[in-house]
């Protein structure tokens, strides 16, 4: 059974507080909580070790430093587009046509062969396509003000989730805000590709009921010590020989924020990418 939630530190009520918001977009996303023998999972939506380990990234911490102060921010995820689940099928051969080591070491730390000799091995690996999510984390002003800056000047390659899955731009949305975390991302504009956000204007213009395309609701899952719900994704630390999570608890619930589209769509063009020109308007999309 997983330990209790680990509750955050308390964090000092006469200090200023802020937010620092990450639009986590990209074609490949994988945030991972689990990995079981040759399968390697994904969440619908990033992890708090996930976002914790960007950050540590873009500050150029050492694998081996303290991650304290970014474990105890206060994360806030909001679901902007869900993408779709990707299995990347993969198969891992000797080329020199050997049978492959299996993970066990003899007494001289060398890989025993497998037995019986396995030439292949399998394995799945989930990622996810074309999501949008923004992560918002509160904490001391100073701290996040320092981390803003990382973000947009790291100093390691940022990630999400796995190195393999490079993010777009712009990563951090502007500057700082000084509000509370579920205010701040009711108030941030739909982030969804131009694909979703015509689809959505589609569905305004044809649809007989009443419709708003100027606001939509958009799952969220924020931390919070009475949420009816835990997660196992909080690091201790990222060392390679001192891993190990403990869990949170979260809230789910749905934000209703606005999509930047006018009250009514009924004869309006249809939303175009960055220069005005959409590469999917022949097909439909």
């Amino acid at each position: 059974m997983p330990a209790d939630p680990t509750p955050a530190p308390t964090p000092n009520q006469d200090e200023e507080q802020a937010v620092l918001v990450l639009r986590l977009a990209g074609p490949l996303q994988s945030w991972g909580d689990r990995s079981a023998f040759n399968r390697r999972d994904t969440r619908p939506q990033p992890t708090k070790s996930g976002v914790v380990g960007l950050l540590a990234a873009a500050a150029g911490r050492p694998r081996e430093a303290d991650i304290a102060d970014l474990v105890a921010l206060r994360l806030g995820v909001r679901v902007d587009q869900p993408g779709t689940l990707l299995r990347d099928y993969h198969t891992v051969s000797d080329y020199r046509g050997r049978p492959l080591p299996q993970a066990g070491v003899n007494a001289k730390g060398l890989q025993k062969p497998t037995s019986p000799a396995k030439d292949t091995h399998v394995t799945h690996r989930y990622y996810l396509q074309d999501a949008v999510f923004l992560a918002a984390l509160q904490g001391p002003a100073g701290l996040v003000a320092t981390l803003a800056e990382a973000v947009r000047r790291p100093a390691f390659p940022l990630a999400l989730g796995r190195r393999s899955c490079v993010p777009t731009q712009p990563i951090a949305l502007g500057a700082v805000r000084h509000a509370p975390l579920e205010d701040v991302l009711a108030g941030e504009p739909w982030q969804a590709g131009v694909a979703t956000v015509n689809a959505y204007r589609r569905r305004a213009q044809r649809g007989p009921e009443p419709f708003s395309p100027h606001r939509i609701d958009l799952a969220a899952t924020f931390d919070d010590p009475s949420g009816e719900d835990t997660l196992q994704d909080v690091p201790r630390s990222f060392a390679p020989r001192d891993r190990g999570f403990s869990t949170r608890r979260i809230r789910h619930t749905w934000l209703n924020v606005p999509t930047g589209l006018p009250p009514s769509v009924r004869t309006g063009q249809p939303a175009t990418a960055a220069g005005g020109h959409d590469p999917f308007a022949l097909l439909g999309w």
